[in-house]
């Protein structure tokens, strides 16, 4: 991976997980109680050997700045030219913030020609899987192609979620759709599955910069690589699918895309069960974040109807589980749940603090919230709807005092998703 260089799309508002992306962006976002979403594939390059990597971030970065900078960008050897560099907007070709993915990565133009890579991939800082980038080089290689996206079988129900490509036998790509409503591409390996893209690329380096100087210069262009840069690729170069090999090695190939409350959720709750389908305890494909120095989780009292223990669920540093119980549950860093309070099927981010006698089910709590004694949430969906976010299926999302942040929105913002 030494002539490879990784560019890392993180800069989306990720508008489906409002109200979680209010005030951070959505590869910020807290994952499974020690992470943060973009973690997942920062890994997956250290552990494909990738360590040259531009991270293009845009909205609401600082968080999502911060984390890269205080737990990412000192692993690397500096000293041989490896890095995790941030790369916000420098407006260096014009007077525009990234107006779309191509266009992102066309305004680091010069920097990716600076480095002179042979190869360029192209990653996202928002989905949950395990994959060896240095795999799909290696078949990139082998095929000499000059466009690889990797693939992976989806449902045709499912294709207006993603971009579908048409694959011969041998793995050269004759169509590509970018989200339709429905289409007649089959998988030649299964005519019942369609291959999706996973939003994953690598390009020969020149043949992507000469792409994006031509995308730059088209008026109607979206500056986007699926519904621009491929579709203007196809044909005129070698596309190529890479089948993903799935490093999580369990039977069912593990990609989520979290960009819904709902499925953020689930992917989570997934983290508690006693076999969780993403595996996190794995020492073949490490996990790694910012550590930061709290103390050891603590639970204490064991008296009858207030004692301090969790089940099933992920418990992390300087966590203290005082006389309460926890169901299946994922709590973050730096939490307090006080005695004879129940919190059952919820995710709880850093630094919060759930009073005496409360009772929560099925929320989201967002970092700093102060929960009153006696607070009861995920009981009663008429009362939450009025104080708190609910989705249609009916997960609160409790924040901090929106008065005291930026851009406001009243909880009927949520039923536009």
């Amino acid at each position: 991976m030494k002539d490879t260089l990784g560019v890392l799309l993180a800069g989306g508002a990720g508008e489906r997980l409002f109200p979680l992306t209010r005030d951070r962006a959505k590869p910020a976002v807290p994952f499974g109680g020690h992470y943060r979403i973009i973690d997942i594939t920062l890994s997956n390059c250290i552990n494909s050997g990738l360590r040259k990597v531009y991270i293009m971030t845009q909205y609401k970065a600082l968080s999502l700045n911060r984390h890269i900078r205080e737990g990412w960008s000192g692993i690397v050897a500096q000293e041989l030219g490896e890095f995790f560099e941030i790369m916000p907007p420098m407006q260096r070709t014009g007077a525009n913030w990234y107006m779309g993915t191509a266009d992102a990565v066309y305004q680091n133009i010069y920097s990716i020609g600076s480095e002179q890579p042979k190869y360029v991939i192209i990653l996202s800082g928002d989905h949950i899987y395990k994959m060896d980038y240095s795999r799909m080089l290696e078949h990139h290689k082998d095929t000499n192609a000059e466009v690889t996206l990797a693939t992976l079988p989806i449902a045709p129900d499912e294709v207006s979620r993603f971009g579908v490509v048409e694959v011969e036998q041998g793995g050269e790509i004759l169509g590509f759709e970018e989200k339709p409503k429905s289409t007649a591409f089959r998988s030649p390996f299964n005519p019942n599955s369609v291959d999706a893209s996973m939003g994953i690329y690598i390009f020969n380096t020149e043949t992507l910069l000469k792409e994006l100087i031509a995308d730059a210069e088209d008026p109607h262009s979206k500056h986007d690589f699926g519904h621009n840069i491929l579709p203007n690729v196809l044909g005129k170069k070698k596309m190529v699918a890479y089948n993903f090999v799935d490093e999580n090695r369990q039977q069912a190939l593990y990609w989520r895309d979290v960009g819904t409350l709902d499925s953020y959720y689930d992917a989570n709750m997934d983290l508690c069960s006693v076999s969780p389908t993403f595996n996190l305890y794995d020492k073949h494909w490490p996990m790694r974040t910012r550590v930061r120095q709290y103390p050891p989780a603590k639970f204490v009292f064991g008296e009858p109807g207030r004692t301090g223990k969790a089940v099933n669920s992920v418990i992390t540093a300087g966590v203290i589980i005082s006389g309460a119980e926890v169901r299946n549950s994922v709590l973050s860093q730096d939490v307090r749940v006080n005695s004879y309070s129940e919190v059952d099927s919820s995710i709880i981010f850093s630094h919060v603090n759930i009073g005496r006698h409360c009772r929560i089910r099925r929320a989201i709590i967002d970092r700093d919230v102060q929960i009153p004694e006696g607070t009861v949430i995920g009981y009663d969906p008429v009362e939450d709807k009025r104080r708190y976010f609910v989705t249609p299926s009916g997960l609160t999302i409790v924040t901090r005092d929106r008065s005291l942040f930026e851009n406001p929105v009243e909880p009927e913002f949520q039923e536009r998703y």
